[in-house]
């Protein structure tokens, strides 16, 4: 049973579970497990409180008038359709001496009814090719918001890893409201922090995220609240620990800035 439980943790499932990406069968396997054991249903939870984080990184909406335009543009083809064409009987009973301006009148009555239909076919055909174009472009939109759901995935999948531990760095006096999340992975060696709240600073200063060393400091990158999503950060082999400084702008190499928040790699 330990084995069979083991094999399912492992298989993925839970992931493609959580973003919909499971058959029937799947999902039905899936929701036993959550319900039948506890260690499956606290796993699930991890990876709702994963995703929620991750999210952050934001999917590119698709327009709300796109649906409405396209409803509208068919609508208007479906009633333009529609319509009959009158169709005018010209009844001679008998010929009389205003027969010829009886057809003179018809034809031009003929050719502009031609000439109406005539235009209203080019502006039908317009129409067609707006909502082709705003389907194209609808498409373009799924096909990018699918891009986002897999980029999403593989960062579950990272979250996730067993491999992969966690560290919640807090502000101190000098930066209270201060929080980020730090996930290191030292088996495949990646490295990735997620702003939560950072304290906002003159136009002149920013928030620096710096590794310390045996022997000393590496500065990682730029914090800024305004990119608030799961970031990727430069992996050290042998730090020693991360901490955050308020720096000045354009200089990023004093490591004697000052320090708002610190947390050791080690022992964790």
């Amino acid at each position: 049973m330990e084995n069979k439980l083991h094999n399912f943790l492992n298989s993925n499932l839970l992931n493609k579970y959580l973003v919909g990406d499971t058959s029937l069968e799947e999902s039905k396997e899936v929701e036993h497990f959550i319900s039948t054991y506890p260690e499956v249903a606290q796993a699930y939870e991890k990876l709702q409180d994963n995703l929620e984080i991750v999210t952050k990184a934001g999917a590119i909406e698709v327009p709300k008038n796109i649906l409405e335009d396209i409803l509208e543009s068919l609508e208007e083809t479906n009633q333009t359709k529609a319509e009959e064409t009158k169709v005018i009987s010209l009844v001679q009973k008998r010929k009389t001496a205003w027969y010829s301006v009886a057809a003179s009148a018809a034809a031009i009555l003929f050719a502009a009814t031609s000439f109406m239909l005539y235009q209203k076919n080019i502006q039908l055909n317009s129409e067609n090719n707006v909502v082709v174009e705003e389907i194209y472009d609808l498409r373009s939109d799924i096909e990018s918001n699918n891009s986002k759901l897999d980029e999403l995935s593989r960062e579950l999948l990272k979250l996730n890893n067993p491999d992969s531990r966690k560290y919640v760095i807090n502000g101190n006096e000098r930066a209270k409201n201060l929080k980020t999340v730090a996930y290191i992975n030292p088996v495949e060696k990646t490295s990735m922090i997620d702003v939560i709240t950072l304290p906002q600073l003159p136009k002149e200063q920013q928030y620096q995220i710096w590794a310390e060393l045996q022997d000393r400091m590496v500065n990682l990158g730029i914090l800024d609240e305004s990119d608030r999503k799961l970031k990727q950060i430069p992996y050290m082999e042998d730090a020693l620990a991360l901490s955050i400084k308020i720096g000045t702008k354009g200089d990023n190499t004093n490591e004697n800035d000052t320090e708002v928040a610190e947390i050791s790699l080690k022992g964790n």
